[in-house]
């Protein structure tokens, strides 16, 4: 999740809305920054997500965590039938509402493993960024809202960090989790390419695309690429001239470096099975 640089109700936040650096999770550093851009692949891999995922005019889209709402814009451009934004920060969602438009297009605050959705109303959901920060039973639960929130042939997308390669060895994950968690302030836990994919098949999904791209989140070119030349000028400015974010940028960046081999980003997408019948009796089945 994310937010902008004028949230005052960011969690590590003083009364008075100043932010405690220290405390912040590794994203609300990069947002107050103003970095628009968080997803571990870009907007190179985001794109490859949407495009895979073929949405149209005919669509009911369910987005998870949809944070700044920048892949939101990118999705209300294709135009689908209808699109809903599920988001746990109250800031966010209400600023994610301020680029939406009629009532086929809303934004409503909530959880991803439990959204309040009518099950079946959607023909494409998808989340960034997000199952990492989950544990293994918090993963499996969004996955399966997914499932249920789904169409029979409704497909499921996610854009999220991976461990590299798939052979990994356990005491490389340990220490890549342990500094990423200490980073980031946050319990992040990637998984292998192959790991994500069992993921999303244990809870009846069929994979139909798998994509990788480089975990370069904080490096020069992606954040050109990604944020503009002048507004990636302003991220460097900001974190420049606010030491206590200046340490946690660093910090992070050093991170992802040191383990540049073993980090990416991974898009999967996959398909909800035409014969999983209602999802009311799928989910019963499980």
């Amino acid at each position: 999740m994310s937010t902008t640089a004028s949230d005052s109700s960011a969690p590590g936040l003083s009364s008075d809305g100043r932010a405690d650096f220290a405390k912040l999770p590794g994203h609300w550093v990069l947002a107050r920054m103003g970095k628009r851009v968080l997803r571990p692949g870009g907007l190179g891999l985001t794109r490859r997500l949407l495009a895979a995922l073929e949405i149209g005019a005919g669509d009911d889209v369910v987005e998870f965590a949809p944070g700044l709402g920048v892949t939101a814009r990118l999705t209300l451009g294709r135009r689908p039938a209808s699109w809903t934004g599920v988001e746990r920060e109250p800031a966010a969602a209400a600023q994610v509402g301020r680029l939406l438009a009629g009532p086929a297009q809303r934004c409503v605050v909530g959880e991803a493993g439990k959204t309040g959705l009518p099950g079946g109303s959607a023909s494409v959901v998808y989340g960034e960024a997000m199952l990492t920060m989950h544990g293994a039973e918090q993963k499996a639960e969004i996955v399966r809202e997914a499932f249920r929130l789904l169409r029979p042939g409704g497909r499921y997308g996610i854009h999220e960090m991976a461990l590299a390669p798939d052979s990994v060895a356990d005491s490389v994950k340990r220490d890549i989790l342990h500094a990423l968690s200490g980073a980031i302030r946050v319990a992040a836990r990637p998984l292998t390419v192959a790991e994500w994919r069992i993921v999303l098949e244990r809870e009846g999904f069929l994979v139909r695309v798998a994509e990788t791209a480089p975990m370069h989140l904080l490096e020069p070119r992606r954040l050109i690429r990604d944020e503009g030349f002048w507004r990636a000028l302003r991220f460097v400015f900001n974190v420049l001239r606010t030491p206590e974010a200046r340490r946690r940028v660093r910090a992070m960046r050093g991170v992802f470096r040191r383990f540049a081999p073993h980090l990416a980003a991974v898009m999967l997408v996959a398909e909800k099975p035409a014969d999983a019948g209602s999802p009311h009796s799928a989910a019963a089945g499980r």
